[in-house]
């Protein structure tokens, strides 16, 4: 498995995070990443005390050519390519015992 992380600093960006936030409910842009082949998980992060949005995103193996993704939408929205990327790989995973949301669903706060 392999991770990226991309963030972006909105200073200076007309976006914000809420603005980021509402793109994400009302554009429905969680939805186009529902079938992307290869895509285990992407999450949607926002660090308030440094002003950045980023995505969080794992893959089985290696990430599908940037044609074959829906668009960036938050390098569209915010005008420009991350500030920062950075790929991992994944040496292991444990899923604890929650109750955010059941298989198959989405969690939007």
């Amino acid at each position: 498995m392999k991770v990226d992380i991309a963030w972006w600093d909105l200073t200076g960006s007309a976006q914000t995070i809420d603005s980021m936030r509402t793109h994400l409910k009302d554009d429905d842009g969680v939805a186009e990443w529902s079938g992307v082949a290869g895509l285990f998980m992407k999450f949607w992060v926002a660090d308030a005390a440094r002003n950045r949005w980023g995505a969080v995103m794992v893959w089985e193996t290696d990430r599908p050519a940037p044609e074959e993704l829906p668009p960036n939408r938050a390098a569209e929205l915010i005008g420009g390519p991350p500030t920062h990327r950075t790929r991992f790989d994944v040496e292991a995973t444990a899923e604890g015992v929650h109750a955010l949301c059941a298989p198959g669903t989405r969690f939007v706060p």
